[in-house]
């Protein structure tokens, strides 16, 4: 029996960084939501596990037991007792470390899919997520919540005003990997995050990551003239960008104006679960 999931692209609506802790992260603030497109990921029962990579963003990909799916699959059969193994297929479609959670939510498909193959009742994909990395929790719900801690305490949040928003995901290509980016935080606290109030915030990670790829200004910029945008920012550490639309057809048209005048950009129409 052949099972998919689609591994959901996490946006930090806002996001607020408060302090370095002594292990090295971060305290942070965020209002967590997910798109309808993602990554693609399916898996069959066998013996074994394995992991093949395909689609726009599988190159320089490693298929092997360093991969987040199968980490991630791997702890929840010890965690569960589970003896057999498992074969997945990932149809890479989101950029690699661009700041809307690929890799995490990679790994949160890989959870639930595993615990639907295997009939789990007793041993949850939540018990391992966070042992997997800090965005895995929140990418195994693929809802709107508020996170603090690293991001890994949850609470839900009513999203009901933000399913089927209009969205528009653009990335310059241009890597920009975590470490590097919380390296480059000034370390000032800017303040609390009222979940509520996150059109007006901000994502305090923009800054930093603004200094190392400066492409990202410039998708920023070309954001902010489009006509009917609600909102324009970028999403966790970068460095993806997104906007929310009035309707489904000013999107299509941002979309359009911006393959057109930027050919080597990745643009992603979708909406908000």
């Amino acid at each position: 029996m052949h099972l998919t999931e689609t591994a959901h692209a996490k946006l930090n609506l806002a996001l607020h960084v408060r302090r370095r802790r002594a292990d090295g992260y971060h305290e942070l603030e965020t209002v967590f939501a997910f798109t309808e497109a993602g990554d693609v990921l399916g898996v069959d029962a066998a013996d074994d596990y394995s992991l093949t990579i395909t689609g726009p963003f599988s190159q320089g990909l490693s298929d092997g037991p360093d991969n987040l799916v199968l980490k991630a699959a791997k702890a929840l059969a010890h965690a569960a007792g589970i003896r057999t193994g498992a074969a997945f297929t990932l149809d890479k479609r989101l950029p690699i470390a661009s700041g809307i959670g690929g890799g995490s939510a990679d790994a949160a498909a890989a959870l639930r899919l595993a615990a639907r193959l295997w009939a789990l009742d007793t041993v949850r994909p939540m018990d391992v997520a966070t042992d997997i990395g800090a965005d895995v929790p929140a990418c195994v719900l693929s809802q709107s919540c508020f996170g603090t801690g690293v991001g890994e305490q949850l609470e839900p949040l009513d999203g009901s005003r933000l399913t089927g928003l209009p969205v528009l995901l653009v990335n310059p290509q241009r890597p920009c990997p975590t470490g590097p980016v919380f390296k480059a935080w000034d370390g000032v606290d800017r303040g609390s995050l009222q979940p509520e109030d996150w059109m007006d915030s901000r994502n305090d990670l923009q800054a930093p990551a603004l200094s190392l790829v400066p492409e990202i200004g410039h998708v920023l910029h070309e954001l902010e003239q489009q006509r009917d945008l609600r909102l324009s920012r970028m999403s966790g550490s970068g460095a993806t960008c997104f906007a929310l639309f009035e309707t489904a057809a000013a999107r299509d048209a941002a979309a359009a104006a911006i393959t057109r005048h930027h050919a080597d950009w990745w643009v992603l129409p979708t909406a908000l679960l």
